[in-house]
């Protein structure tokens, strides 16, 4: 089983067993969703979600059978995994986090390899050719998974 990290638990919210989670997963919406499985913390504890809302720059989510702020005071702080297998992505989707050995082309023009991605304060960056570039969406043409490579285009300005 491959664990994906999606966030951490940062606290918990009123005395029901509710508990703040910060997450800037690009597939939430297919994650925090009724029944889904959750691992918490360093032994990947199973729970269930049985609700999630948003509220402010929090994902608030309830396990299942979980009623009492005491019973989850125990996850504040843990990081928050899925199972790869879990999440279901269409072919033409990709987790940002696998982009890492992926070539880079601008045109036709092959302009490195990606050494690495991260995410700092919500500043979503790669690392290509030694310099780190903003990573965004809208400056992919097209990936293909199958050769591992990303079309860019627009971004000469970063390199």
């Amino acid at each position: 089983m491959k664990y994906i990290r999606i966030g951490r638990i940062v606290n918990t919210h009123a005395l029901k067993g509710e508990v703040r989670l910060i997450s800037d997963f690009e597939y939430k919406d297919r994650v925090f969703i009724k029944d889904f499985i959750l691992y918490i913390g360093q032994f990947k504890i199973p729970e269930v979600i049985e609700t999630h809302r948003i509220h402010k720059q929090y994902d608030m989510i309830k396990f299942v059978g979980i009623n009492y702020i005491n019973d989850v005071l125990k996850y504040k702080g843990e990081v928050v995994y899925i199972n790869e297998e879990d999440l279901k992505l269409n072919d033409n989707e990709i987790l940002e986090s696998d982009y890492v050995n992926y070539l880079v082309y601008v045109g036709e023009k092959n302009i490195g390899q990606i050494e690495e991605y991260r995410c700092d304060n919500g500043n979503k960056m790669i690392k290509l050719n030694n310099k780190y570039i903003p990573y965004n969406r809208d400056f992919i043409s097209k990936i293909d998974k199958e050769h591992k490579i990303i079309y860019m285009h627009d971004i000469e300005v970063f390199l």
